[in-house]
């Protein structure tokens, strides 16, 4: 027996139909014979059912889907509630008509029509009589035909077999109910509580587990013994079956030993996946060995894969190693191996790109070009490993962006900042859980091919923890001579990395690794004028602000005056990153006033600047003046570029003791120390008078204290304001310097000129003293960014003394 239906409207409720339904009995004798007095309609709308046959006293909930269904139940639900139902002969026919249904049918009552919440309608029936068909009346908008009854011929009471079949069908209907796991033990109260030999006969024959036309042989009987005959039959071969099945069951269950199990699980499992839409095991084997015949991978890695896919063959599925080797597979079909996007050696192209995107960095666009040439000529060189080194904001990771579009190649890009486990690099072994590929081999992953343009961001900021050093294991990946074999623990086998093109920015190079440093081509992206600042808020910087904020050029116009004020009032950077926010604050005024339909200035005025940005805050950085004994202007390096600083001193009374303050380092106070003992042992050459060393107590500061400041270039810079506070007399104006001194009196060259030169121009300082050394470094920097500039190259302090020290007092000069 399939599982009962039951049939009262509570039955239906246990089966999600209708919670509320108010309870309708089992039918009785006394209900039969009422039915038996109705009269059956002339004409009645027919209902074909695709897949069950109703029986007379049966309740069953129906699905109506098709159009024509539901306009009837409706229909009929609110007239006299008398349908004639029948089933079809081809469950597929989706518009049926005579022909194509069974012509003996059931009438049936509407009890209840439930929407349901997929669109459906539920209905619930309970049939009645059986009729015959005769002819049809109607199609459209449903079918209706004249209809007659067919009545049963029911033996009577007194029949002692027909007593006895009924009393087998009972026990048979509860043996096959107990031994059934998918019929509940409720429906042997309802089969007990069956008082009607007719309905029992009609209740069971509804929940036969058979095919709609046996179902309608059964319906078409009109002896209701041998009706009940046929279904006892039927009832005995389901009750075999039943109990084959369990025994086989329980043969097999016995049996099997647990390798037979687990393969009858996988085969049951691979099913599943199968209809689910899923790979099986052996499919997922057979499109990888599919996929890998189009690799361009050597004899060597082919056969490792091989290996590895025949290993992966032998595995249970369900096993943890399963999955980890299954990545393995797809990470080697994944990789790029030995695919290579075309490069573009169209020389001035790439040079209008390069220029396109960045204004000024001409060093660095040089030797890109310079790349590409040889590229182009040899075809076959190591990708060499360069290193743009230089202040925040001036570039560097952008640059790299334009490098791989002039060459025609994917762009790739790692951060590597606060990095502090090597397997972030080399990956991790398989033998770990949740075992993965190192960035490179991600990366190269996702990029496709293995020549991308690979972007190596903060290698400065790389630090060391527990799990090794990060920097350590770069030295492989930046090597030109090794990185063709680059091993990751996780692929096990070599990777070639020589066609990458890796381009690593820097910040400092004092944090990187001396031996990773030597790996790379170091090129020094300095900063920027004042004049190339505005070229790049013109072309780039608000041209991308407005297009962020959703405006055009035509609602805010900043001129050049005003870029200027912007620049020279509102930031201090050697990059143009701080310049960009102030941009975009203007380009938010004026979203903001579009917005609110409030008037404002189109065009920018200086007046607009400052209310929008507020008053000039670093104005301070300019040259102040040299009223003041002991006051000089230095130039300094620093992590966000050049910057100039003022170092101070002034004489007390006291003993001869020597200060330093302004959170200065070794080096600088070292420095202090070297210009004070040299202008002791040269007081009387200097015109200073060697009592006021036993006399006065001196104090040297450089302000901003909060700042760490060091470096080797203050020296000659305390020199001269040592001097200028011993003599009283001026330093010479709008002059600023740099360089380290010695004791012997040589002035030394130092490093990052330009960014140096640039900050003296931010600072409008006119005259530049630097070591004769450093007279190098000035011609390599272009003409227009030393314009407005005179220098003075110096070789010992003598030099530096004559050119920085006027001969005229200070006002209020100290007598000494």
């Amino acid at each position: 027996m399939a599982k009962s239906k039951f049939t009262t409207l509570d039955s239906l409720s246990f089966q999600g139909i209708d919670e509320d339904a108010e309870l309708i009995p089992l039918m009785t004798p006394e209900d039969e014979e009422e039915i038996d007095k109705e009269d059956l309609p002339e004409i009645l709308p027919i209902l074909p059912l695709r897949n069950t046959v109703l029986f007379p006293g049966v309740v069953i909930p129906i699905t109506a889907g098709r159009d024509k269904s539901i306009k009837l139940l409706n229909e009929a639900n609110n007239g006299n509630k008398t349908i004639g139902v029948v089933s079809q002969k081809e469950e597929g026919i989706e518009n049926p008509s005579l022909k194509d249904i069974n012509r003996v049918g059931v009438v049936a009552r509407i009890l209840r029509v439930l929407k349901m919440p997929d669109g459906n309608t539920t209905v619930i029936l309970q049939g009645k009589k059986r009729f015959h068909i005769d002819e049809v009346v109607e199609e459209v908008p449903y079918i209706k035909a004249k209809v007659r009854e067919v009545p049963e011929a029911r033996p009577a009471k007194e029949n002692k077999e027909f007593s006895a079949i009924i009393d087998s069908i009972k026990d048979l209907a509860l043996e096959i109910i107990k031994e059934s796991p998918t019929i509940p033990s409720e429906a042997s109260f309802a089969i007990k509580n069956i008082e009607s030999n007719s309905f029992l006969i009609n209740f069971v024959s509804s929940n036969l587990n058979l095919p709609v036309e046996e179902k309608q042989k059964l319906l078409e009987i009109n002896d209701l013994k041998k009706r009940a005959l046929a279904t006892l039959k039927y009832m005995n071969v389901e009750f075999q079956k039943l109990e084959l099945k369990n025994v086989i069951q329980s043969k097999v269950q016995h049996d099997m030993s647990q390798q037979q199990r687990e393969y009858f699980l996988h085969q049951q499992m691979k099913t599943i996946q199968e209809e689910l839409g899923g790979v099986s095991h052996e499919d997922e084997i057979e499109e990888m060995r599919v996929r890998s015949k189009d690799k361009k991978w050597d004899e060597k890695v082919k056969k490792h894969f091989d290996k590895e896919l025949s290993k992966m063959q032998r595995m249970n599925p369900q096993v943890a190693e399963y999955s980890i080797q299954r990545n393995y597979l797809d990470l080697f079909l994944d990789l790029p191996w030995n695919e290579f996007s075309t490069d573009k050696f169209d020389l001035k192209r790439a040079m209008k790109i390069l220029d396109r995107d960045h204004y000024g960095l001409d060093e660095v666009k040089r030797r890109i070009i310079e790349y590409l040439a040889v590229l182009k000529l040899r075809n076959d060189m190591k990708s060499p490993i360069l290193c743009l080194y230089g202040p925040p904001g001036v570039g560097k990771t952008s640059l790299g962006k334009s490098i791989a579009e002039a060459l025609g190649r994917e762009y790739v890009r790692i951060s590597l900042g606060g990095l502090r486990d090597e397997a972030e690099i080399r990956g991790h072994r398989k033998t770990y859980i949740g075992a993965m590929p190192g960035r490179i081999i991600q990366s190269l992953k996702k990029a496709g091919t293995s020549n991308p343009v690979f972007v190596l961001d903060e290698i400065d900021k790389l630090s060391v923890g527990n799990q090794g050093d990060p920097s350590s294991a770069l030295l492989e990946v930046l090597d030109p001579e090794q990185n063709s074999e680059f091993h990751d623990n996780f692929l096990e086998m070599g990777f070639d990395l020589s066609k990458v093109m890796f381009i690593a920015t820097s910040n400092s190079l004092a944090t990187i690794q001396p031996a990773l440093r030597d790996r790379m081509e170091v090129i020094n992206v300095t900063g920027y004028t004042i004049e190339e600042k505005i070229e790049i808020a013109k072309q780039h910087l608000l041209p991308k602000q407005l297009e962020e904020h959703g405006l055009d050029k035509s609602h805010i116009k900043i001129g050049k005056q005003q870029l200027e004020k912007i620049v020279e009032g509102y930031t201090r950077e050697s990059g143009v990153r701080g310049l960009e926010k102030q941009i975009a604050k203007m380009v938010r005024y004026a979203a903001k006033n579009i917005a609110m339909e409030e008037e404002y200035n189109v065009k920018i005025t200086n007046e607009d600047i400052v209310e929008v940005l507020g008053a000039p805050k670093l104005e301070r950085d300019k040259y102040e003046n040299n009223d003041v004994a002991g006051v000089v202007t230095g130039l300094a390096w620093t992590s966000v570029g050049g910057d100039i600083l003022f170092i101070e001193s002034i004489l007390s009374k006291g003993k001869g003791n020597l200060t330093i303050t302004g959170n200065l380092g070794k080096v600088m106070k070292e420095s202090a120390t070297i210009a004070m003992e040299y202008i002791k042992a040269n007081a009387t050459e200097l015109g200073i008078n060697p009592d006021i060393f036993e006399t006065y107590n001196v104090h040297i500061h450089v302000p901003e204290g909060a700042t760490p400041k060091d470096g080797p270039s203050a020296g000659v810079t305390m020199l001269t304001s040592l001097v200028s506070l011993f003599t009283q007399r001026k330093v010479k104006k709008s002059l600023a310097m740099t360089g380290e001194i010695t004791l012997r009196g040589k002035v030394l060259p130092v490093g990052g000129i330009k960014e140096k030169i640039l900050a003296a121009k931010r600072a409008h300082i006119k005259e530049i003293l630097l070591c004769e050394d450093n007279r190098r470094d000035i011609n390599e920097i272009k003409e227009e960014y030393l314009k407005g500039l005179k220098f003075h190259y110096v070789k010992d302090m003598e030099d530096v003394l004559k050119l920085a020290i006027t001969n005229t007092k200070v006002k209020n000069a100290k007598k000494l």
